[in-house]
């Protein structure tokens, strides 16, 4: 089972057939996809089931309905056990962004918190989850599947939010003021911290 958010709003891929639940559940193979995710970012539909019988194929019929940008990000600790979050767009999230042709997504996830932080000195140490999650850009809605990486960093200099990204702040959070910060973040982040 996949689990995408539409506007922080669980949309679930799936293979079984459950009774008396409170999603409501949709053939994948027949659904107008972009009318759905307009239900959803207008809170007509809050959460969902996508079925199709093939666990194997599930998520290559969704990208065949949905243009797919891929993106690779950090969950980044610092020599003192810090989290590295960004600020933006009202919420607390964690350094990430596209994939360029030909880039590895290990590659680009350093570039990533790079550009949007100023941290340097990155050190991956694991692969992490893929997070999928629907946004529109120029009027047409994606699905970004984000492959996450672990990293550590000794970098102790300023940090630099990338204001044309829309980062209003770059912060070091420690493990209570992560929590904290998680209260007010999306729903795919939490899953990192899970």
């Amino acid at each position: 089972m996949y689990k995408v958010f539409v506007n922080d709003k669980p949309l679930f891929l799936t293979n079984q057939l459950l009774k008396e639940t409170d999603f409501q559940l949709f053939l994948l193979d027949s659904i107008d996809i972009e009318k759905l995710i307009i239900n959803m970012f207008t809170n007509k539909v809050n959460k969902c089931y996508l079925y199709h019988p093939d666990e194997k194929v599930i998520l290559k019929k969704l990208k065949e309905k949905i243009p797919v940008q891929k993106a690779g990000g950090g969950l980044v600790y610092n020599t003192k056990g810090e989290v590295l979050f960004i600020f933006r767009n009202g919420k607390w999230d964690l350094p990430k962004g596209g994939k360029n042709k030909f880039e590895k997504l290990a590659k680009t996830a350093v570039r990533e918190v790079q550009e949007e932080t100023g941290v340097d000195d990155l050190n991956v140490t694991e692969k992490l989850i893929k997070t999928y999650h629907i946004f529109k850009r120029n009027g047409r809605f994606k699905l970004k599947i984000t492959q996450w990486y672990k990293m550590t960093s000794t970098y102790s200099g300023i940090l630099t939010a990338q204001a044309e990204e829309g980062i209003e702040q770059v912060a070091w959070l420690d493990a209570a003021q992560a929590k904290e910060a998680l209260a007010n973040s999306y729903e795919n982040i939490k899953l990192l911290f899970e």
